[in-house]
């Protein structure tokens, strides 16, 4: 676990600043005219992009020059890229497969790609206001400081607005871009993992062996990263009383671990569904209403400062029940509806059931304990009223659907 997973050497030269952005700022306008020519709108707005901020930087930093030095890749950033580069292909390719005109498929991905990363920060930073105190740390992402739920309502909004310009339907984008969505989930969470943040409590220590290795974080050098430790090191020594001198935090849950496995999950649910789909917005709606759960789960051993609360504080052991009746309420009147198998859709609602119990019991304080109060996370927020919206939504068609006699809309064979 290592917030750099290397670095890239350069060569020690000495560059004027003022005329290597000039330069760049060429290549970014030469590559907004291929766009606007091939009618790229990726393209477009990256050129229009790089051509603003290189030439201002240009203007700004004429006689200044800059010697070059090892570049660092981030651990989490280059995880983040990872998961656009795969998510990028396998939305093509599976607009493809759904008769999707590819033009509309990247362009709706960049827009949402981009929408998504800053609704992931805002989130972050509206969670986390106290941590920035100028623009400079806004734009600082090198710690990480991204919410997934704040790029998933980013995304969804940026797509939204774009095919809604486009006069494309939202569904259809939707469910050929839910897998990607899982993709990402999977690979950004291992980029979580090697930086040390989003981690959960501590372990007991009954916990097996391997999971206490999995879920122990190294101190970092100071000069590493802005300062010694990792976050989980960092807020163990702060809170938890751990010695300043350790070489590692405390074993806790490896909650990005787990997140990560509830991508690797809904990725295969959602592909899965792909070649059963019985209407549009299926796969998107199965997928929202599986993380939204299993994201509501996983905040319960959560442990990191930075997630942010929201609500009263009340007993965990009533809290948490409650939140989960909702979730099996939102799925008996929608998702369950759609299981054809009797059997099967029972044995479904009777897990969910069973949820709320089995949360009750195992957080139920110690015989004469006095009960622990918390407050639910602003994603387990998300997470539910998601969750409910599916439900909803799901409720609503079935009902068009059986007041109008006609059968569902389906989604194109592929």
């Amino acid at each position: 676990m290592h917030p750099v997973l290397f670095e890239i050497p350069l060569p020690h030269w000495s560059l004027p600043l003022g005329a290597t952005l000039s330069i760049a700022a060429a290549l970014g306008l030469l590559l907004a005219l291929f766009g606007y020519r091939t009618r790229a709108l990726d393209l477009l707005l990256i050129g229009i992009a790089a051509l603003l901020t290189c030439g201002v930087g240009a203007l700004a930093l004429r006689g200044s020059r800059f010697t070059l030095v090892a570049l660092p890749v981030y651990s989490y950033g280059a995880m983040l890229c990872l998961s656009l580069v795969v998510g990028w292909f396998l939305t093509l390719h599976l607009g493809a497969r759904a008769e999707m005109k590819r033009e509309l498929l990247a362009n709706t991905y960049f827009v949402a790609a981009i929408a998504a990363v800053l609704g992931a920060r805002v989130l972050y930073v509206l969670t986390n206001l106290g941590e920035f105190h100028s623009i400079t740390d806004v734009l600082a992402l090198r710690r990480g400081g991204l919410v997934a739920y704040g790029g998933f309502l980013g995304g969804f909004l940026g797509s939204w607005a774009y095919l809604r310009w486009r006069r494309a339907c939202l569904l259809a984008w939707a469910d050929v871009a839910a897998p990607s969505l899982a993709s990402g989930l999977l690979l950004t969470r291992i980029g979580c993992y090697l930086f040390g943040c989003d981690f959960g409590l501590p372990l007991s220590e009954t916990a097996p062996s391997w999971l206490k290795k999995l879920g122990t974080f190294p101190r970092w050098p100071e000069s590493l990263l802005d300062g010694a430790g990792s976050p989980a090191w960092t807020q163990h020594v702060v809170e938890r009383g751990l010695s300043a001198t350790s070489p590692s935090s405390l074993p806790v849950h490896p909650t990005q671990l787990y997140e990560s496995l509830a991508g690797a999950l809904l990725l295969a649910m959602s592909l899965w569904l792909g070649r059963r789909q019985r209407f549009r917005g299926e796969i998107f709606f199965a997928l929202t209403f599986g993380y939204g759960l299993l994201r509501f789960l996983i905040e319960i051993v959560r442990d990191d400062s930075e997630r942010g609360t929201w609500g009263p504080d009340l007993p965990q052991q009533w809290l948490i029940p409650a939140a989960l009746v909702l979730f099996s309420v939102a799925f008996a009147i929608g998702p369950a509806r759609e299981i054809a198998r009797v059997a099967v859709r029972r044995g479904a609602f009777a897990a969910l059931v069973a949820l709320p119990v089995v949360a009750h019991l195992w957080l139920q304080p110690a015989r004469f304990a006095a009960p622990t109060r918390v407050a639910l996370s602003t994603s387990q927020w998300v997470a539910l009223m998601t969750a409910c919206l599916v439900g909803y939504f799901w409720h609503a068609r079935k009902n068009l659907v059986s007041e109008s006699g006609q059968a569902p809309e389906r989604a194109p064979a592929k």
